[in-house]
C-alpha cells in the first residue's frame, strides 16, 4: 500500500505497495517510502489505507486525451486494458520517448506502446543500457526519463541506474513488468520482489494492485520524480493488471498530502538578507555550485554579476556556471585545480548552492573550508548539517533562493559596495602559477591534448557524456562547459558503462545536437552493445575512446599507492600485448560504424576533425599511454595542503 506519510495514513485509499524510508534520511523530499510488510508467498495486498485527497491547487493538470487513432477502437468511456490505460496516462504526461526493452511480464505494454499515435520507443539492447538512456535523456533535457523492463533479470538489470539516479538527482520513472498478482511470493518464473530490492535506490515506488490505480499512480510517480529533489521511481505492475479491462478515470486526485505539505516553501527575506549581510561583511567569499542549480544557470550568472563572487563548481555542477568565465574557477575537490581548492581553502565565506558537500570534494571535511563562514542552500533538508555544520542554511529551491537574492540587490545599493578585487587579483596569480597542463612524449598521444583539440573543434558546443575514470576526471578538466545540462557523467555512483548509452539518450532528447562519449576502453566495453542502438537510430552520437588497455583509475592508485603491483587492471591480451585488444574500430564495422585508431599525436586533430564531419555514428579509437596520471590529485580522506602536482605512472613512488 502507497502512503505519503504514517501521520496520514490513517485518513484515504491507496492500493499500492510502496517502499520503506531508510532511517538514516529525512523522508519526503528524496526517499519517500512507506511499505506494508507481505509474508513470503503471499500478495502484498494489505487492507486500504485511508488518507485524505490533495487539494486541487496542489494536483499537475494533466494534458488533454490524445487522439483517437485505428489502433485504439475504443471510446473515451469503453473499457481497455491496463497496458493502454499505462500507455494513455504517460502521453497525459507529456512523454514522448520511452526507453523500453520487451519480455515476457511486459509485453502487454509493449504491445500498447505500438498504438499509441505519440510515443517513440528506442529499443537499447540491454536493460541497463536502457536505464542510462533514459537518464541521459532527463540529464540533458530536465524532462522525466522513462524506462520500461520485464520482470525478474530485467528490472534487476535497472538497479544501477535506478542508484545513480538516485545519488545524482534525475528524474526517472522505471516501470516494470510483475508476474500475476496470484503468483506474487511463490518463486515463479522470472519472478523477483523489485519493490524490496530497490527500496533504498528510489525516491518511491510502487506496486500496482488494483487497474484503476493507474492514471493517478503514474501522475503521481512523474510528481515525485520531478518535484522537490529530483529523483528516480519504479511503478510495477503485474501482468493480470495489464491485461485487466477498465474505464480509466482520468481526474482521480493525487493523493500525497504529507509529501506536498512538506515540500520546501519559498525562501524567507530575512534570511536572504543574511546571506547578503555575510557577503558585505566578507573579504574572501566564494560561491560552490553543484547539480542542484542545474535549473537556475540564469539566475545564478546574474547573482554573479551583481556581486563579483568568484564561482568553482562540483563534478555535477559542470556546466551551471561557464567555464571559460573569468570569474570561473573550473571544479574543485579531488581532481580539480589547484585555485579552485587553494579559494576554498583560502575563504572567508563559503556560499554552498545545490551541494551536498561530498566525500571527493571535501576530503578530510574538518579541514574543508576551515576559515569560513558556511552558507547552505539546498532543497533536500537531509542535507543540511549531514556532512559539514552550515552558519546559515536555507531549505528551499536554489532557483527560488537566487531570483531572491538578485531581486534584493538589484532594488539597494548593496552591490556597488562590493569590492572584491584584491581577492580577484590573488586568484589571478594562482591560476598563472598552476595551470592545468601535462607533459607530451614524443608521438605519444597525451589523452588531455585529444580534448583540448575537441574542445577547440566544436567550440565547447558538444553534449559530452562519459564513462567512469580517468577519462572522465580529464573530460572534466579540459573541456569547456557553457551551459546547464551539457555535462553527463555518473558522478555519486561512479557506474562505469555509463557513457555510451547516456550519449544516446541525450541525442534522444537533443536533435541536431553532437553528442560525444568520452569514453575509457574498460567503460566502453561494459555497454557497448548500444552501438546497434545508435546505428538503427542514426543518432549523431561521436565515440572517443581514450584506449590505454588498461583500467587507468586503479592504475593510478596502484602506481600512487601500491608500488605499482599490476591486481587484475591490464585489460588487454597478456600474451600478446604489442596488439590493440580488443579491437574496437572491427566490432564497430560489424554494426556497420565507420571507425578509425589513431596511434600519434600528429594524427590527432585530422582525425577528430573527421569523426565530427561525418553524419551519424563514428567511433575513434585514440590509443594513449597507460602511465598517464589525473593531476592535481588530493589523496582519499586527504586535505589542500596533501595535494599532489606532479609524476606518472612513469615514476616509482
Amino acid at each position: 500500500m502507497a502512503t505519503t506519510t504514517a501521520a496520514a495514513a490513517a485518513a484515504a485509499t491507496v492500493p499500492a505497495t510502496a517502499a520503506t524510508a531508510k532511517a538514516s534520511r529525512v523522508p519526503f523530499l528524496r526517499n519517500h517510502h512507506h511499505h506494508l510488510p507481505a509474508r513470503r508467498g503471499v500478495a502484498a495486498a494489505a487492507a486500504p489505507i485511508r488518507c485524505s485527497a490533495v487539494s486541487p491547487a496542489a494536483t499537475p493538470s494533466p494534458s488533454p486525451a490524445p487522439p483517437a487513432t485505428p489502433l485504439r477502437p475504443w471510446g473515451p468511456s469503453e473499457p481497455r486494458k491496463g497496458a493502454d490505460i499505462l500507455v494513455e496516462a504517460l502521453e497525459r504526461c507529456g512523454v514522448s520517448d520511452v526507453f523500453a526493452y520487451p519480455g515476457g511480464a511486459s509485453m502487454e505494454i509493449h504491445q500498447a506502446l505500438t498504438r499509441s499515435p505519440v510515443i517513440t520507443n528506442h529499443l537499447f539492447r540491454h536493460e541497463q543500457g536502457e536505464a542510462f538512456g533514459a537518464s541521459g535523456y532527463a540529464r540533458a533535457s530536465g524532462r522525466v526519463g522513462v524506462c520500461v523492463a520485464t520482470s525478474g533479470p530485467g528490472a534487476t538489470n535497472l538497479v544501477s541506474a535506478l542508484a545513480d539516479a538516485l545519488l545524482d538527482s534525475v528524474p526517472m520513472v522505471a516501470i516494470t513488468g510483475q508476474v500475476p498478482r496470484r503468483m506474487i511470493g511463490t518463486d515463479a518464473f522470472q519472478e523477483t520482489p523489485i519493490v524490496e530490492v530497490t527500496r533504498s535506490i528510489t525516491k518511491h515506488n510502487y506496486l500496482v494492485l488494483d487497474v484503476e490505480d493507474i492514471p493517478r499512480v503514474i501522475q503521481e510517480a512523474f510528481f515525485l520524480a520531478s518535484s522537490g529533489r529530483p529523483g528516480p521511481v519504479l511503478v510495477d505492475i503485474p501482468k493480470d493488471i495489464q491485461q485487466q479491462m477498465a474505464v480509466p478515470v482520468w481526474d482521480t486526485p493525487m493523493n500525497l498530502p504529507g509529501y506536498i505539505a512538506r515540500l520546501p516553501k519559498p525562501p524567507a527575506t530575512e534570511l536572504l538578507e543574511q546571506v547578503l549581510r555575510l557577503v558585505g561583511e566578507s573579504r574572501r567569499p566564494i560561491l560552490y555550485v553543484g547539480g542542484g542549480c542545474s535549473a537556475s544557470g540564469d539566475e545564478l550568472r546574474r547573482f554573479v554579476e551583481l556581486t563579483g563572487i568568484p564561482v568553482t563548481t562540483t563534478l555535477m555542477g559542470l556546466g551551471n556556471f561557464p567555464s571559460d568565465d573569468p570569474l570561473s574557477l573550473r571544479m574543485l575537490g579531488m581532481h580539480g585545480t589547484v585555485y579552485a581548492n587553494y579559494a576554498v581553502d583560502k575563504a572567508d565565506l563559503l556560499l554552498a548552492f545545490g551541494v551536498r558537500f561530498d566525500d571527493r570534494v571535501t576530503g578530510k571535511i574538518e579541514a574543508f573550508a576551515s576559515r569560513a563562514k558556511i552558507v547552505h542552500i539546498d532543497i533536500d533538508p537531509a542535507e543540511i548539517g549531514k556532512n559539514k555544520q552550515p552558519h546559515v542554511s536555507i531549505c528551499a529551491d536554489v532557483k527560488l533562493a537566487l531570483q531572491g537574492l538578485n531581486s534584493l540587490l538589484e532594488g539597494s545599493t548593496a552591490q556597488k559596495g562590493f569590492d572584491f578585487s584584491a581577492w580577484h587579483n590573488e586568484l589571478d596569480q594562482q591560476k598563472k602559477e598552476f595551470p592545468l597542463g601535462y607533459k607530451t612524449f614524443g608521438e605519444e598521444i597525451p589523452p588531455q591534448y585529444a580534448i583540448q583539440v575537441l574542445d577547440e573543434l566544436t567550440k565547447g558546443e558538444a553534449i559530452i557524456a562519459t564513462g567512469v575514470g580517468q577519462h572522465q576526471m580529464w573530460a572534466a578538466q579540459y573541456y569547456t562547459y557553457k551551459r546547464p545540462r551539457q555535462w553527463l557523467s555518473s558522478a555519486g555512483l561512479g557506474a562505469m558503462g555509463f557513457g555510451l548509452p547516456a550519449a544516446a539518450g541525450a541525442a534522444v532528447a537533443n536533435p541536431g545536437v553532437t553528442v560525444v562519449d568520452i569514453d575509457g576502453d574498460g567503460s566502453f566495453l561494459m555497454n557497448i552493445q548500444e552501438l546497434a542502438l545508435i546505428r538503427i537510430e542514426n543518432l549523431d552520437v561521436k565515440v572517443m575512446v581514450l584506449n590505454n588497455q588498461h583500467l587507468g583509475m586503479v592504475v593510478q592508485w596502484e602506481d600512487r599507492f601500491y608500488k605499482a603491483n599490476r591486481a587484475h587492471t591490464y585489460l588487454g591480451n597478456p600474451e600478446c600485448e604489442s596488439e590493440i585488444y580488443p579491437d574496437f574500430v572491427t566490432i564497430a564495422k560489424g554494426f556497420n560504424i565507420p571507425a578509425v585508431r589513431v596511434t600519434k599525436k600528429s594524427e590527432v586533430r585530422a582525425a577528430i576533425k573527421k569523426m565530427l564531419e561525418t553524419p551519424g555514428p563514428y567511433l575513434l579509437d585514440i590509443i594513449v599511454p597507460h602511465q598517464e596520471h589525473v593531476l592535481p590529485m588530493i589523496p582519499s580522506g586527504g586535505a589542500f595542503k596533501d595535494m599532489i602536482l606532479d609524476g606518472d605512472g612513469r615514476t616509482v613512488y
